[in-house]
């Protein structure tokens, strides 16, 4: 005899567990353990959804359920559009070893005509939910986290070797706002390791070729190109209205300027460093407890004592791995997640292929975020023209 589609469904029925729409709305607010889990299609969830369900669709879910919820002891309750979905979700779900599987009969059309609450969508686009559809299906990004970084503004100073790594996966992430601050035309010395920039763009302007391939990269990120240096007088005007500064920069005169313009705007300094085959990242953010850079040098070094920029050199693809551990880091904290460099600085050496990590610790004695005796941004002697990053 064959089986049908409805036997192997009768079957299934009769081998999980299942709850009404209104006995899951009370597992919902009777216990906060309970996971509520959507195992429809984009376009269905676009409808509405229930107010605190987590969304993984059904072709995901063996994928992805042991992400979101790893304790396989938590009441999970399933819903789809009418039953049939969740309850072969359900089935799945007992079979890797999830214990208490309970999907929702009638599914969320029955849930509405029940005039229990939900939530409409989000006001992500079509578009967007396709373009971002990974990143949001991770459970600590969602649909909210992307909301969150469409809506963050990062300004990146220096469209150079760290810099331009870290806005290309910026703004291929869906940060909303990228303002870029560069004085520098692009140099086919720059090429090996510059991604931003072209064999066509030499001789052109850093932030316009920088914007034109980021704008080519992901259209809707609003890319604002600030031709000039950072000084002491523009500095505080142009970091106003960004969520955080990546100090994408190659010098000693600006790594303090950022890092001094960052404390008096209140803002994290997402701080990079590169020299010849070794790297440094961190998150400087005394607002949060944090050191600043000053806490780990008072004070730029003389001159004389200053890498020599022509002669240093630079392995092309390590200012591309810091920079995109300093994209790593600015994402994290626009949504606020996992651990940032906040105390710590991590140490990257390409030739070993080895990483460490160092405590920093906030010196109370510090002239800038300790004792406060710099009252005002200072701009000192740039040490070499030369683009190391």
């Amino acid at each position: 005899m064959v089986r049908t589609f409805r036997d192997i469904i009768f079957e299934t029925r009769r081998d999980i567990s299942e709850v009404s729409a209104e006995e899951a709305r009370e597992m919902q607010s009777d216990r906060p353990d309970v996971v509520v889990l959507d195992v429809r299609e984009r376009d269905e969830v676009e409808q509405g959804k229930i107010k605190g369900a987590i969304w993984i669709p059904r072709g995901f879910l063996e994928l992805k359920i042991e992400q979101m919820v790893p304790d396989r002891e938590r009441t999970i309750v399933v819903y789809c559009a009418g039953g049939v979905r969740s309850a072969l979700a359900a089935k799945s779900l007992a079979a890797m070893g999830y214990k208490k599987v309970f999907s929702m009969r009638g599914g969320f059309g029955a849930w509405k005509d029940e005039d229990l609450p939900f939530e409409q969508e989000t006001g992500l686009s079509a578009d967007q939910m396709k373009r971002y559809s990974r990143q949001i299906l991770l459970k600590d990004v969602g649909e909210e986290g992307q909301r969150k970084l469409l809506a963050s503004r990062v300004l990146i100073v220096g469209a150079g070797g760290l810099g331009c790594p870290a806005a290309l996966y910026l703004a291929a992430g869906g940060v909303g706002t990228i303002g870029i601050v560069d004085g520098d035309v692009v140099d086919a010395s720059n090429l090996h390791r510059q991604i931003l920039h072209a064999t066509g763009s030499v001789g052109r302007k850093k932030v316009e070729s920088a914007a034109a391939t980021i704008s080519a990269i992901n259209p809707e990120v609003k890319v604002v190109p600030i031709h000039g240096r950072l000084t002491s007088q523009n500095a505080m005007e142009i970091l106003e209205g960004y969520d955080l500064i990546l100090d994408g920069s190659d010098n000693f005169p600006t790594k303090y300027l950022v890092n001094d313009a960052s404390f008096f705007a209140g803002k994290p300094n997402v701080y990079g460093s590169i020299f010849q085959f070794e790297g440094q990242v961190a998150v400087f953010a005394p607002s949060s407890g944090g050191p600043c850079y000053r806490c780990l040098f008072p004070e730029p070094p003389p001159p004389a004592l200053a890498p020599n920029c022509d002669e240093a050199g630079v392995l092309g693809v390590l200012p591309g791995t810091v920079g995109l551990l300093q994209a790593l880091e600015s994402l994290k904290l626009l949504l606020g997640i996992g651990e940032p460099l906040v105390g710590r600085m991590l140490l990257f050496d390409a030739l070993e292929a080895s990483f460490r990590t160092v405590k920093v610790q906030r010196d109370p004695s510090c002239r800038l975020c300790g004792q406060r005796s710099i009252k005002a941004l200072v701009d000192y002697e740039q040490f070499c023209s030369a683009r190391r990053s």
